[in-house]
């Protein structure tokens, strides 16, 4: 598929120029074309169809929210969570649930139980994001394999303004209007 979007292919930590380890992309040069190998993020995202689908996280939450609300009044922020890949089991992962929080605390309208429920769950550790990260599953995970690293640019909050967003099978940088 790389090959075919003539993109570069990212890949394992040590064994690629860019893999799922945002220290590896956070000097990637504007332009490139990557395709990440996540697997739950992949087939949910293949999932949406014609839907506009956007990519957010902590580090976009705003941009993010910003560019949905262009598209209409119903959004659904689904926090995705990991597929291990040796079972196919579905871990929900806590800091996803906070990145939706995050995003959903700038959208405008009613909101379900779950929304609020991740707002909340937002308000409760922005002061502390790294920190929390650190202690959840996902980042006791990266500690013990040497890639604490990690956790600081996953952390940082509103410090990218692109809401990429899914066209033609590929992520884009730009905002989508009704």
């Amino acid at each position: 598929f790389a090959q075919a979007v003539n993109a570069e292919l990212a890949g394992s930590r040590g064994k690629s120029k860019y893999s799922l380890s945002p220290v590896s992309l956070m000097a990637i040069p504007s332009g490139t074309r990557l395709v990440l190998p996540s697997p739950n993020g992949s087939s949910l995202t293949l999932l949406t169809g014609s839907t506009p689908t956007f990519a957010g996280c902590l580090r976009n939450s705003k941009a993010v929210a910003k560019a949905a609300s262009h598209y209409g009044d119903i959004i659904s922020v689904i926090p995705a969570g990991e597929r291990w890949e040796r079972d196919n089991s579905l871990r929900p992962a806590l800091e996803d649930f906070i990145g939706a929080g995050a995003i959903i605390r700038y959208l405008q309208g009613s909101l379900s139980p779950e929304a609020k429920a991740a707002v909340a769950c937002f308000q409760s550790t922005k002061d502390n994001l790294q920190s929390v990260l650190k202690q959840c599953s996902s980042g006791k995970q990266l500690i013990e394999m040497g890639f604490e690293k990690d956790i600081h640019p996953v952390s940082e909050l509103d410090v990218d303004d692109c809401a990429p967003v899914l066209k033609d099978d590929v992520f884009i940088k730009g905002e989508l209007t009704r």
